[in-house]
C-alpha cells in the first residue's frame, strides 16, 4: 500500500494514516517501513539530461577522474555566483548547553560577489579567486590563473558546465593561444558530474550559510582565508561505482540509469 497507493485525502502516507487504514499500531507501521527502507515523508527532485551524447560525455569525464592522462593536470572548474555579504542586525546568540546558536531574522545586505574555484582532482587543492561579476572575461582570466599555477606547457584538462560564459569567442581564443589546455563540458543538467560542486557545498556549509560579513571585502577575506586553510590538508574525491551490472542507457535521446 505504501508504494502503490495514496490516502484519499493526502499525497502520501503518514504512520497515523496508514495505521488507521490497515488497523495496526503506528509503531508497527514504523517498524515495517524501517525494515523495508520506506520513507514516504521524503521527496527528492531530479532532472534527466536530454543530451544524446550523455553517455559519451559521462565516460569522458569519469575517465579523467579514474584514469587521467599521464603527466597532465585535471581541474574541475566552476563559479559560485551572487554570494551575499549579509550582516545581522541583532547580535548572534552563541551555542550553549541545550540551546542552538541563534541568529536574528533581519540582516543588512552589503552586496554580492562571485567565487571562482578550480579543484585539482589529483591533490584536492583548490585555486580560488573572487570577482564582482561572473563574465566570460573573468572566466578567461581565471583560466589564465590556472595555467600560471602549473609548469610551462603542462597538459591541463578543465571540466566545466555548459554556462554560456564558458563557450564564448574569448574562451575559444584563449584555447587557441594555449593548446595545452583542453575543455571538457558536462552534459546539460548534470553538474553533479563536476567534483568542484562537492567542494562548493562544503564552503557553503562551513563559511557562507552561517557567516556574518560586515562588507563585501570582509566576505572576500573570509572566503580566501578558508581556501588557504583548506589547502593545508586538502581532500580528494574518491569515485566508486557499486553496481557494475547497471549500465547507462539511452532511449529516444533521453538518457538515464
Amino acid at each position: 500500500m505504501t508504494t502503490r497507493e495514496a490516502p484519499p485525502q493526502a499525497t502520501h502516507w503518514s504512520t497515523r494514516t496508514m495505521a488507521a487504514a490497515v488497523g495496526i499500531s503506528e509503531a508497527s507501521v514504523r517498524r515495517i517501513w524501517r525494515a523495508n527502507g520506506l520513507k514516504p515523508h521524503l521527496l527528492k527532485a531530479f532532472k534527466v539530461s536530454n543530451d544524446k551524447r550523455f553517455a559519451e560525455k559521462l565516460e569522458d569525464i569519469v575517465g579523467l577522474y579514474l584514469n587521467p592522462p599521464q603527466h597532465a593536470a585535471v581541474f574541475c572548474v566552476d563559479e559560485k555566483t551572487a554570494i551575499q555579504a549579509l550582516d545581522r542586525k541583532d547580535p548572534v546568540l552563541p551555542l550553549s548547553p541545550g540551546r542552538a546558536e541563534r541568529h536574528g531574522f533581519e540582516y543588512y545586505r552589503h552586496g554580492t560577489l562571485s567565487l571562482y574555484a578550480a579543484f585539482n582532482t589529483k591533490t584536492g587543492e583548490v585555486i580560488g579567486k573572487t570577482a564582482a561579476r561572473h563574465t566570460s572575461e573573468q572566466f578567461v582570466a581565471f583560466l589564465g590563473d590556472i595555467v600560471a599555477h602549473q609548469p610551462k606547457r603542462k597538459e591541463i584538462h578543465v571540466i566545466a558546465d555548459n554556462l554560456s560564459a564558458h563557450k564564448t569567442k574569448q574562451v575559444q581564443t584563449f584555447l587557441v593561444e594555449h593548446p595545452n589546455v583542453h575543455m571538457h563540458f558536462t552534459p546539460p543538467y548534470s553538474s553533479w558530474l563536476n567534483q568542484v560542486e562537492l567542494w562548493f557545498g562544503r564552503i557553503e556549509r562551513e563559511v557562507i550559510a552561517r557567516g556574518v560579513f560586515t562588507s563585501v571585502p570582509d566576505l572576500k577575506r573570509k572566503l580566501m582565508r578558508y581556501i588557504r586553510h583548506y589547502n593545508k590538508t586538502p581532500k580528494t574525491v574518491k569515485w566508486k561505482y557499486f553496481d557494475p551490472t547497471r549500465r547507462i542507457t539511452s532511449t529516444s535521446g533521453v538518457t538515464g540509469h
